[in-house]
């Protein structure tokens, strides 16, 4: 008796039926991203509102430190906006980083408004095995007077009410310090591009934000250099930016070593009361995000092996190339008749689901919602600015001065 089987008909139905399916298994891995992203990143909290009511527990004194070169740009709306706090006991130190641009001055003809003083510390000479940031601050913190030291960057803005919610943050957490997020203020059209595509790769890395970081998680831990607020005890503790003195991505190695010394660290969202313009031009971006993103990465892939770190900039190079440019190229192949239907098929899905994520994401950091169509051009750019820093490696060039580094 024969052996039963299906027909070639059948077989062929079938294998033309798999076919069929192959672009929308192949376009599946987007759209499960896009979920697990949704399932997985936690935004910080807000911070907490100003204390009211007879009960409010008493402010400590907070020094407010700012490492400034070549800030002229910047600094009378950072420090004005500083001096405006409302808060009872505070000091800002603005420390001139050997400045050319009169910055020193420009500070020295603000009014204090409700500050107790405000303090132009020249800075000295940079030291051998210190870098400029780390430096500044350090000398800021020597002369400050405050029991809670706030740094912050000399391209900030603040609420009145920010210093004051800080604090209740820091006090709420019961933590040695928080570092605040800020609204991005993007006005150029590679800032409004380029700038999510970095955020998000961040959010990736160090997607519970809102946990309190602790010893246990000091391989999470993470700061935002432009607002750390930490009380003086667990500084100085630690050994102040001594600790961090050679590290061009200090605010992160700083949330690390904090961490790891056994103290508490938590990350908190201010949109509203706080913000900050990292870079004007596509130049700037290029040498900012070079500056940090290489030993950015190799940092926050400190614990793991030699190997995994070693393709830490690869990877994320592979990443934003293969998951958002590729699907665009294919989008483009198919319109051109080139890979037939199933290109076509697989392209259209990929790069509308790509879509949607970054139409969400474009939104998400305040850039008008059509920059989400050039996304690829964003990501190519992003992709550009990882090459670049990876091929400089400890090579870093920053505000007139140049480094090297070991990685």
């Amino acid at each position: 008796m024969p052996r039963p089987g299906l027909a070639r008909e059948d077989i062929g139905a079938k294998d033309t039926s798999m076919e069929s399916l192959t672009p929308f298994i192949l376009a599946a891995p987007w759209g499960l991203f896009g979920l697990w992203v949704l399932a997985s990143l936690r935004l910080p909290r807000r911070v907490e509102p100003v204390p009211t009511g007879p009960t409010t527990p008493p402010t400590p004194s907070v020094s407010v430190i700012v490492p400034a070169r070549n800030e002229a740009r910047n600094i009378e709306a950072c420090v004005g906006s500083l001096a405006r706090s409302d808060f009872a006991d505070f000091e800002i130190i603005v420390v001139d980083d050997r400045s050319d641009d009169g910055t020193g001055e420009m500070v020295r003809a603000l009014g204090r408004e409700n500050a107790r003083a405000i303090r132009v510390l020249e800075g000295a000479e940079l030291p051998d095995g210190w870098l400029g940031k780390p430096w500044a601050c350090h000398q800021g913190a020597e002369v400050a007077t405050g029991d809670v030291l706030l740094f912050t960057d000399a391209d900030t803005t603040h609420a009145p009410d920010l210093l004051a919610r800080a604090i209740a943050s820091l006090e709420a957490d019961g933590t040695e310090g928080v570092s605040l997020v800020g609204r991005q203020l993007m006005e150029t059209f590679w800032e409004r591009l380029v700038q999510p595509q970095i955020f998000f790769l961040l959010a990736l890395r160090y997607p519970r934000l809102d946990r309190v970081l602790t010893r246990e998680r000091a391989g999470q831990a993470i700061a935002n250099g432009q607002y750390i607020l930490v009380r003086r005890s667990a500084y100085d503790e630690i050994g102040g930016h001594g600790a961090v003195r050679g590290e061009v991505v200090e605010d992160l190695r700083f949330a690390q070593v904090l961490c790891a010394a056994g103290h508490s660290l938590s990350i908190r969202e201010a949109e509203a009361q706080f913000a900050t313009r990292m870079y004007t031009s596509r130049a700037e971006l290029r040498e900012g995000w070079g500056k940090n993103l290489y030993m950015g990465a190799l940092q926050s892939a400190a614990g793991v092996s030699g190997l995994f770190r070693a393709l830490a900039l690869p990877g994320i190079i592979g990443f934003l190339l293969g998951v958002w440019v590729l699907p665009a190229l294919g989008l483009v192949a198919a319109v051109l008749g080139i890979g037939g239907g199933s290109m076509a098929i697989w392209a259209g899905h990929t790069a509308g689901f790509s879509l949607l994520f970054w139409v969400a994401g474009y939104l998400r950091f305040g850039a008008p919602v059509w920059y989400a169509a050039l996304y690829p051009l964003g990501a190519a750019e992003a992709a550009l600015i990882v090459l670049g820093s990876w091929r400089r490696g400890g090579r870093v060039r920053w505000k007139g001065r140049e480094y090297r580094v070991s990685s």
